[in-house]
């Protein structure tokens, strides 16, 4: 593409310049700060999409320089200017917030954005552009049905990522026309936004089933059911999860390659998929009891006020991870109909205090090797790393003291010919945790170690042999 060196090239910033949408970005920054943020944003909005986007440009405060912004028009944009061409950055997205992307890219020689009185958007934008440049004097480069008012009244039209439809229409203006395709259209972005790997948590639901030894067609199926609507409902969950964390994720290491932190995934998208996931969710649950449909919703409440606010709050956060994998194994013994056992709950307790402290371990020897003093959208600071490393160790060896008490109670008599081989399982969990907490240490961990255990080889043969132990105080 080579520029003639009098012409203009204006580029829209949303879904354009910028795989994402700056006013679904200022909507949750402000609500993941601010738990009634959505109720202010309602309010601005009463008075007009222009107040709307002046309100949640004042009250975000987004690292611009991580935006998910797209290379390629980046490098079509760069292109133009060194032929001689000009640029304009013209948006329906606050002026604020655009004059701080033109500043980080600088890329353009003027900038016009929405103010507090009007929506620079389609017809809007068509006419500033006129009275700026003149009719078809300027090529125009949009993404949306939206920016066909500015295609009119531009000298050639530029797509981006552009629906087939939204082509087609434009091309039928009979103006020169490019389109740029820098996105492959997949389903993968999606489902990786679900994470159907961290579904495997929700095997603790069955746990209650398998613990107490009842194995019927009844019990399996209500679990099953159990185990689906708490899968559905979780992917739900991990979306809000990552939409409130876009900024925290984007300065991440690992997780900035998450589909909406790295723009595969809209964030309207993902809006609609986490209320149509609850939804599905509660359908499922409604076919079970109506207690369990109650520590389902609990469930999602917590998870909800975890990713809002008690995930920055110390020693909390882990104390709420330990509970919402408990939580699980409550629901299986809901859905199942399965009087829990003191000592299966207590052991979860401490069983899962101990990873989620890992976690957290984990992240701090990833920001202490960063040279990081705080983990972002954490309360904790790389200081406190012996302190959470200590608290991983002290909650698994309870929880391996709880497995050998149980060993030494009567429920055990009723369950297993023969239960002393239950203490090999205490002397394998031992091993396993300490060395968790080593590997975690040596900055070996994965985020989750839960999924770290999964693919772990080490893991697998330690659960294979406490398997083992199990099958022989069961039949022999």
């Amino acid at each position: 593409m080579i520029a003639l060196s009098n012409e203009i090239l204006v580029v829209d910033l949303d879904g354009t310049l910028l795989k994402s949408d700056m006013l679904h970005e200022c909507f949750w920054f402000d609500f993941s700060r601010n738990w009634y943020g959505p109720f202010l944003s309602a309010i601005a909005l009463s008075r007009g999409k222009a107040a709307l986007k002046a309100h949640l440009s004042n009250v975000s405060k987004i690292d611009i320089s991580t935006l998910p912004y797209d290379n390629q028009v980046i490098t079509y944009i760069r292109n133009h200017r060194d032929n001689g061409g000009r640029t304009a950055l013209v948006t329906a997205s606050h002026q604020a917030l655009a004059i701080q992307i033109a500043k980080h890219l600088q890329l353009f020689d003027e900038v016009h954005g929405s103010d507090d009185l009007h929506n620079l958007k389609g017809s809007s934008k068509a006419e500033l552009l006129i009275n700026l440049f003149g009719r078809n004097s300027f090529n125009y480069m949009g993404d949306a049905d939206a920016d066909m008012p500015v295609w009119e009244v531009s000298k050639k039209v530029i797509t981006v990522n552009a629906a087939q439809s939204v082509c087609q229409k434009a091309e039928r203006l009979g103006k020169p026309f490019e389109h740029l395709v820098t996105t492959t259209k997949s389903m993968r972005p999606y489902m990786k936004a679900l994470r159907p790997h961290q579904w495997l948590k929700n095997i603790l639901i069955f746990l209650p089933m398998l613990a107490s030894h009842q194995f019927n067609a009844q019990t399996f199926i209500s679990t099953l059911l159990a185990f689906v609507a708490f899968s559905i409902v979780a992917s739900s969950v991990y979306i809000l999860n990552d939409l409130l964390d876009l900024n925290a994720d984007r300065a991440h290491p690992r997780k900035r390659f998450r589909p909406f932190a790295n723009g595969a995934v809209p964030i309207a998208h993902g809006t609609g998929m986490a209320l149509a996931l609850l939804l599905g969710g509660t359908l499922v649950a409604a076919f079970l009891d109506w207690i369990f449909l109650l520590v389902l919703g609990a469930y999602h409440i917590l998870t909800t006020a975890y990713s809002l606010t008690l995930k920055r709050k110390i020693v909390l956060d882990i104390c709420v991870l330990a509970g919402l994998y408990t939580m699980r194994i409550i629901a299986g013994g809901v859905a199942s109909g399965i009087e829990l056992s003191v000592w299966l709950l207590a052991f979860s307790i401490f069983f899962f205090l101990s990873l989620a402290a890992i976690k957290r371990q984990s992240e701090l020897v990833s920001i202490s090797k960063r040279g990081v003093s705080m983990a972002i959208g954490r309360g904790y600071h790389a200081k406190d790393l012996p302190i959470i490393s200590m608290i991983g160790l002290a909650a698994g060896y309870i929880s391996v003291l709880v497995m050998a008490l149980y060993v030494n109670s009567p429920n055990v008599q009723t369950l297993y010919k023969f239960p002393y081989a239950l203490w090999g399982i205490c002397s394998v969990l031992i091993y396993w945790l300490t060395r968790m907490v080593i590997i975690t240490h040596r900055g070996l961990m994965h985020d989750d170690p839960v999924l770290f255990a999964m693919k772990d080889k080490v893991s697998q043969a330690c659960f294979i042999v406490m398997f083992g132990f199990v099958a022989m105080g069961v039949l022999f």
